[in-house]
């Protein structure tokens, strides 16, 4: 919401009541459609506005499909609908930027899109601080080019030691280029941060404490585990405990750093697994 108002200008319900929706729609074919993540404003029993939230890399979903997610939110829900696309690169925010041809007489929506022109480059580690969501973010698309942003991000998590923080920088983490993976792991080993991330006991913990279980493979893996599941967590997927406990027994890294990566992208848990079974 701070981004489609403060940062956008978009006009929305005055309410401090917000809550995550269930991101799965069932269509008349009983195919499942999900965006990333589905927000609704308003009391659970009247619903007063609800975002929809889609983060593309690249243009390999049709517009039509935006349309589509914000028809079927407003059918669930029976409340305006607003869509948001984060887009990385320019092209691709100007490709989903277009009113969308639906098909469908009078029904052409235009979604709300965030290029990265659009997404300040926070290198002051004040502001950062008090926009972590845009700081992340600012990393995401401007880090791979400018050290500052990420040094900012960097430290303002040194600032915020909070439940929330941890979560802020695997996102940044998970939507990142390995290169500027590489860049964030090099900053913040240089960085106070307490250890308590999975990505920061793993990458972070070594001479912070003597004898932490983290340093070993077990704890390696215990920790790219509750990365994937926290990535999967904020992505709204839902989890059930069979696949939980596969997650959380896993042992092989090469695996875990492999469904960290997807947790990002998959739109399902089946996704998230691929052709492995």
């Amino acid at each position: 919401m701070d981004i489609l108002c403060d940062l956008m200008g978009a006009e929305l319900p005055d309410t401090p009541l917000l809550r995550l929706e269930k991101n799965t729609f069932n269509t008349r074919n009983s195919d499942d459609i999900e965006p990333d993540v589905v927000v609704v404003m308003g009391a659970p029993q009247t619903p007063a506005h609800a975002i929809v939230v889609e983060v593309q890399q690249d243009k390999s979903k049709l517009p039509r499909q935006l349309a589509r997610y914000a028809a079927a939110v407003w059918l669930h829900l029976g409340c305006d609908v607003t869509v948001l696309v984060i887009c990385p690169e320019q092209g691709v925010a100007a490709y989903y930027a277009r009113t969308i041809e639906s098909g469908l007489g009078g029904y052409r929506p235009t979604p709300w899109v965030l290029g990265p022109d659009g997404i300040p480059v926070i290198i002051d580690p004040k502001q950062a601080a008090a926009q972590l969501h845009l700081s992340a973010m600012s990393v995401m698309v401007h880090g791979r080019n400018n050290r500052k942003v990420v040094e900012a991000f960097a430290d303002a998590l040194s600032d915020r030691p909070d439940d929330h923080s941890p979560k802020y920088y695997e996102y940044a983490y998970s939507m990142s280029s390995p290169e500027l993976r590489r860049l964030m792991e090099e900053i913040m080993s240089s960085t106070a941060w307490p250890v308590y991330s999975p990505f920061a006991r793993e990458h972070y913990g070594h001479g912070k404490a003597d004898g932490l279980a983290e340093g070993k493979a077990e704890g390696k893996a215990e920790g790219k585990a509750e990365s994937v599941l926290t990535v999967l967590s904020a992505r709204g997927i839902e989890l059930p405990e069979e696949v939980r406990a596969r997650i959380t027994t896993c042992t092989d890294l090469t695996q875990l750093e492999t469904w960290v990566a997807r947790a990002a992208i998959v739109q399902s848990i089946d996704d998230l697994f691929g052709d492995e079974g």
